[in-house]
């Protein structure tokens, strides 16, 4: 395991929140410490694509894990998101091991915001095309910004997953720039070769690859070559 066992994961303003909360389940499944920090744009997304009240200012583990059995299943946060692999308390810890620790965007005091702090990687899921302009031109206006830069800077493993369709040429010059750097760029596409049944296994699809360049074991979905095809 690389340097550090913690894990830095980063929500920002694109779509596809339910990509987001299903990655902090699994991460946190997997007993890893998850430091957490997202952009007020990414708090937007979640109201809109999963009906979440999520604070920046004020943030607590249960807003983004509501108790199951209290959400309809009729409703948005259902439908997107699998259902959990473990409970997350109140403080953000899990059975299994795992903790949440939240760092607001703005928080420049945070480890995260040091080379010296010792991480495993980060990802940043989804990453906006803003994010992603920001990370490739060092501008480190935010915590998350400054975070990506400090693992280019440590020769880190970072993950960005973009989530927009169709590329300017800005977009694909960028993440051809951070491409060279070294920086992983998984856009969220599902594939279909694991036979999908469902919304959830799509959402799996793409968490388990981003899982898969962290490290971190899962089973959350069939691989190339355990079928034939």
């Amino acid at each position: 395991m690389p340097q550090g066992h913690d894990l830095v994961v980063a929500i920002t303003g694109a779509s596809g929140a339910p990509y987001a909360i299903r990655l902090l389940d699994v991460l946190l499944a997997a007993g890893r410490t998850v430091h957490l920090t997202l952009s007020a744009a990414a708090t937007e997304v979640m109201k809109y694509e999963l009906g979440l009240q999520v604070s920046v200012t004020e943030f607590s583990p249960a807003q983004l894990f509501p108790k199951w059995d209290s959400l309809p299943e009729d409703g948005p946060y259902r439908r997107l998101c699998p259902p959990r692999l473990t409970e997350i308390s109140a403080e953000g810890s899990s059975p299994t091991g795992g903790r949440l620790v939240y760092h607001p965007v703005r928080d420049y005091r945070a480890g995260i915001a040091s080379g010296s702090f010792l991480t495993g990687g980060m990802v940043v899921c989804p990453c906006s095309m803003g994010t992603l302009a920001g990370i490739a031109t060092g501008q480190s206006q935010n915590l998350i910004h400054r975070a990506a830069d400090v693992h280019l800077k440590e020769r880190r493993k970072l993950v960005l997953v973009p989530r927009e369709t169709p590329l300017s040429s800005i977009a694909l010059t960028n993440m051809a720039r951070l491409s060279d750097l070294g920086v992983v760029i998984l856009p969220a596409m599902p594939g279909f070769y694991h036979e999908p049944q469902s919304l959830h296994d799509l959402v799996d699809f793409v968490v388990a690859r981003i899982c898969d360049q962290l490290g971190v074991e899962h089973s959350l979905m069939k691989r190339w070559g355990d079928r034939e095809v």
